[in-house]
């Protein structure tokens, strides 16, 4: 672990150079860890790919007392022993048509058959790395780059909410309506982001997602339960 001052109040903590799943496990271990301190002088934790910003109340705790009780309580896993217990969320999608525009452009880059791109994208199972662009907009890792596809040369100005889609070799949703220039394949009925709700966001760093493609009857049915809060989202341990 390596410690940085950010200003008088945040302090940083680096793990590495690179997007790794173990990096991202040893973030989440020690993102949790503070969070469960409840301690008053933490006042906020941004994890990111390789690293965390710990904002703190500069009067009630010192970096260097924060530093220490992180060093002296987060040990890092070794990558050569370590099994990675993984939380999967379950995301419907409805692929193609109108709510997938782009899955014809993703086939046809590739050489597949719209068929074959589904599987592919519906098989990996998706590492959460961090929240951002938008409100809940998550930044997965592990696709595969047989359905890798550039994205578009001119960015559409408005992309529905729960629109699943392809940029280069990342796959994502946008959780809310916004621009965005991804190859898009499906969408989701799941609301990714409720400001109104006490926890607003449908996933969390360092979780996992797992696309499960739905005909369009199922899609409405979903809408409908999520419109009325009825939904009770797929969530599943798994050990690797």
């Amino acid at each position: 672990m390596r410690f940085l001052k950010a200003g008088d109040s945040s302090l940083i903590i680096e793990l590495g150079n690179e997007i790794s799943p173990l990096i991202n496990h040893n973030l989440k271990k020690i993102t949790d860890y503070l969070d469960s301190l409840k301690h008053p002088a933490i006042k906020d934790l941004l994890p990111t790919y390789r690293s965390i910003i710990v904002y703190y109340n500069p009067l009630l705790i010192s970096f260097e007392e924060l530093k220490s009780i992180i060093e002296n309580n987060c040990k890092l896993d070794d990558p050569s022993n370590t099994s990675i217990k993984k939380l999967i969320v379950e995301i419907p999608v409805l692929y193609g048509g109108e709510y997938g525009p782009d899955i014809e452009n993703i086939a046809s880059h590739n050489n597949l058959t719209i068929e074959e791109v589904i599987n592919i994208h519906t098989s990996g199972e998706y590492l959460v790395y961090m929240l951002g662009f938008t409100p809940g907009f998550p930044y997965l890792g592990g696709m595969d780059k047989r359905i890798a596809t550039p994205r578009l040369k001119t960015p559409r100005t408005k992309i529905p909410g729960g629109s699943v889609g392809i940029a280069g070799e990342q796959t994502g949703v946008y959780p809310i309506e916004s621009p965005g220039g991804w190859q898009l394949l499906g969408r989701t009925p799941l609301n990714f982001f409720e400001p109104t709700s006490e926890n607003p966001f449908l996933i969390n760093a360092g979780e996992y997602i797992k696309f499960k493609a739905i005909s369009e009857d199922e899609y409405f049915k979903i809408y409908e339960k999520v419109k009325n809060k009825t939904y009770t989202v797929n969530k599943y341990w798994k050990e690797d």
